[in-house]
């Protein structure tokens, strides 16, 4: 079963990407909107079955968290959905995905102690990343643009986790997830509102990619991987949440035909690498904290 639920995890959050190319009819804020609303309906029911009365226990400091949490995961959707539109899945995916890097940069900026691995795995995931954008260059302003915005989306994805830690440190998945989720929409619905984006109209393919997108990324994906969480532990589910970057790739490859030159490749699979180091290096640090603590 828990083979089964990584499975399920992994196709989830790697099929996002994809889903989001391939309707471009939907606009990309339209999409993050009504992919957050979805998730937060579906996730609202159990939470307020389980306790009716858990919001209005929320106290100021976890409001304020989630608050903030919300906020960034609302940049992020935005700038990470409207890159996938105009560089390839499997560049804007990887670019992303290095918030896993900019977790270790900013707590060691507030004096968290890590040791080698983390310190590689940063200078490989970089390196990664010029050997994509190098690449880029030669295929277009637009591509270059979108790589910046994913970059952004995955400084924004690392704010958003580095400040839901610290709601959920008090709150509930169920309470924590339907607050921040629901907010996320507010503040995407305005987005859309102060752009001209519309948010009802679409056709029946473009409800389609919005379901599918909210579904299988925002509902199964992540939902698996939260459940994996008191399983498998924190450590090992952030190291397959990595297969994100290769199993995006792939499935642009078949079902979008986006072919990528060898450069491209060579970089997702040195951020790849980069990222592995910063994950296990964080896990080190860790068993050394506690280590220290007994």
């Amino acid at each position: 079963m828990t083979f089964l639920l990584a499975l399920v995890g992994v196709l989830g959050v790697a099929a996002s990407g994809p889903l989001i190319a391939a309707f471009p009819a939907v606009p990309a804020l339209s999409m993050a909107l009504w992919r957050n609303a979805i998730g937060t309906a579906v996730l609202a029911v159990p939470t307020l079955a389980r306790d009716p009365r858990t919001f209005g226990r929320l106290r100021r400091q976890e409001w304020g968290w989630s608050a903030l949490a919300a906020i960034s995961l609302a940049m992020h959707f935005a700038f990470f959905m409207t890159s996938i539109r105009m560089t390839t899945v499997a560049a804007s995916t990887a670019l992303v995905c290095l918030q896993a890097a900019w977790i270790a940069i900013f707590q060691s900026l507030r004096g968290t102690k890590y040791g080698w691995r983390v310190a590689v795995g940063v200078v490989l995931a970089f390196t990664g990343v010029i050997v994509i954008t190098g690449f880029d260059i030669g295929s277009g302003t637009e591509a270059l643009v979108g790589d910046v915005l994913a970059i952004i989306g995955g400084v924004l994805a690392a704010v958003y986790t580095l400040a839901g830690s610290k709601a959920r440190a008090t709150m509930s998945t169920g309470s924590y997830t339907t607050l921040c989720y629901g907010m996320t929409s507010v503040l995407l619905l305005v987005m859309c509102l102060v752009a001209g984006e519309p948010v009802w109209g679409f056709d029946l393919n473009g409800w389609i990619g919005i379901i599918a997108l909210a579904i299988c990324s925002q509902v199964l994906g992540h939902t698996a991987f939260n459940h994996l969480l008191t399983s498998l532990g924190p450590l090992t589910v952030s190291t397959l949440i990595l297969l994100e970057i290769p199993g995006a790739a792939v499935l642009a490859a078949l079902f979008l035909g986006q072919v990528l030159p060898a450069g491209t490749i060579a970089g997702l699979m040195i951020i790849l690498a980069g990222l592995f180091f910063v994950v296990r290096g964080q896990g080190h640090a860790q068993l050394r904290a506690v280590a220290t603590e007994d």
